[in-house]
């Protein structure tokens, strides 16, 4: 990296971890609309943990077929991707609903990064199919596909947009009850097994929006290490580095009873919650795995322990985050993948311009952590520390620095594009990365800072390039 461009990065993290707006609309206290609640706060004064159902070990997946005939399944929808559909967990699936005597139908055309007209293909098969049981064997977007179905196929005469998450949607409670729905991960990196949450990108306004209620969540997360032999290690670091930002981010939000408004009935109370006591078990863990796994699973692709361990941190930093929440590398991650124009990421069979998840969530983290530790440091320098970080002689006010370079050395130890400009954005798209941002309230609302649009762009341009 030339020696001008090192100066521009430095002096823009300086500045963001500066930087602190403290008009009204942008001070730390600011506010969602106040809201009134039974107690008379404003902020909020709970939490609450949901999570789904989580059965773990090697070759679990065999049992899913018993699964189903105990819950007294009769027409099961199996929905997968593709590519997945010629790979052994889908077979294994399969032999399982085979062997126990279920009538089953197979769904394969998830899109890898949903849509929200891929959404609705799915939706329409789950309609037609009438099933008293869903099963999805895939990554996040399998199984957030299968969330989908399962709630508008238990609603028929829905909009799509009553269960979008607001601003875009109606964000509508779910009242209506949902089919069981067994999730088989074979990705280590959504959690999508343990959440309530479903994330496509809406195509009309080329931004990921989701639908977050604890309703959608799985009953039952099958989590089998051996699928994780078959990931290529790409589709591994990418993976891995979603389950670092859940963590991360889950951990240093904003206080569930900073948060408001604070619900005037627990059924508007949001799946993402800020942080709290018992998500922060989780996230902690989660990232002491991640600390001495990662590196090993996507160097190794037969190394089972720490492929093994990888596929149970993502199940782990989903609990932290599917009650805490993530904030802004989140955030900022939906407009660049959904604005992606021809990048295709190695590993990935797919046909159509691709920024992994994961991907698209790391490369901004250095920026947003060094903009974010001004706001309860110890955290940062804790996380910073956990993840390799010699803390002994740093100093509070640097903990945002600590972090960011901690992380920069670990995505350039595993090779990781340098940066927005080398997956193909450049300063003319800031103003785009900004506005497809602007709608993700569900999370950015949640940064432990409130951020101002000037904020967001000076975050993406300190992107652009990491090393």
């Amino acid at each position: 990296m030339a020696a001008a461009s090192r100066s521009r990065v430095a002096h823009l993290l300086r500045q963001l971890q500066r930087a602190a707006c403290q008009c009204p609309t942008h001070s730390h206290t600011y506010s969602q609309a106040p809201g009134i609640s039974p107690s008379g706060k404003t902020t909020d004064y709970a939490f609450e943990m949901a999570v789904s159902n989580i059965r773990y070990g090697a070759g679990v997946t065999k049992e899913v077929g018993m699964d189903l005939q105990n819950m007294g399944a009769k027409n099961v929808c199996m929905m997968t991707d593709k590519n997945l559909s010629q790979l052994p967990p889908v077979q294994i699936v399969m032999d399982s609903l085979v062997k126990n005597g279920i009538n089953f139908k197979v769904y394969d055309d998830v899109r890898v990064e949903p849509t929200d007209r891929s959404f609705m293909e799915a939706i329409e098969f789950a309609k037609k199919g009438a099933f008293d049981a869903y099963v999805a064997v895939g990554g996040g977007s399998t199984m957030d596909t299968c969330k989908a179905a399962n709630l508008y196929a238990s609603n028929p005469h829905s909009d799509f947009l009553d269960y979008v998450s607001a601003p875009i949607g109606k964000g509508k409670p779910v009242s209506v009850p949902l089919k069981p729905l067994i999730a088989v991960p074979t990705t280590s990196g959504t959690g999508s097994e343990t959440t309530g949450v479903a994330i496509f990108d809406y195509e009309p306004l080329k931004v990921k929006i989701g639908i977050g209620s604890r309703a959608i969540k799985p009953t039952l997360g099958l989590i089998d290490p051996l699928h994780t032999l078959h990931m290529p290690d790409r589709v591994v670091a990418n993976s891995g580095f979603d389950v670092l930002c859940h963590a991360l981010e889950s951990y240093t939000a904003l206080p569930y009873h900073m948060r408001s408004p604070c619900p005037s009935n627990p059924i508007f109370r949001p799946a993402y919650q800020g942080s709290n006591p018992i998500s922060d078990i989780w996230a902690v863990h989660a990232l002491r795995i991640v600390a001495k796994y990662l590196k090993r699973a996507v160097r190794n692709p037969d190394d089972l322990e720490a492929r093994s361990n990888m596929h149970l941190a993502s199940a782990l930093a989903g609990i932290g985050f599917g009650n805490a929440g993530v904030h802004l590398c989140h955030g900022m991650s939906y407009p660049i993948s959904g604005l992606v124009k021809t990048y295709k990421a190695k590993d990935y069979s797919v046909d159509h311009p691709l920024v992994p998840h994961g991907l698209s969530v790391v490369l901004t983290s250095p920026a947003v952590f060094t903009f974010t530790a001004q706001m309860f440091p110890e955290r940062h320098l804790e996380t910073a520390e956990i993840l390799g970080a010699d803390t002994r002689t740093a100093r509070i006010a640097d903990a945002g620095l600590v972090l960011a370079d901690t992380l920069r050395k670990l995505l350039f130890d595993l090779d990781v594009d340098d940066g927005l400009a080398a997956i193909g954005y450049s300063k003319v798209d800031i103003p785009a990365l900004v506005k497809g941002t602007l709608p993700q309230e569900r999370v950015t609302k949640l940064a432990p800072r409130p951020q101002s649009e000037e904020d967001l762009s000076a975050l993406f341009e300190a992107s652009m390039k990491l090393y």
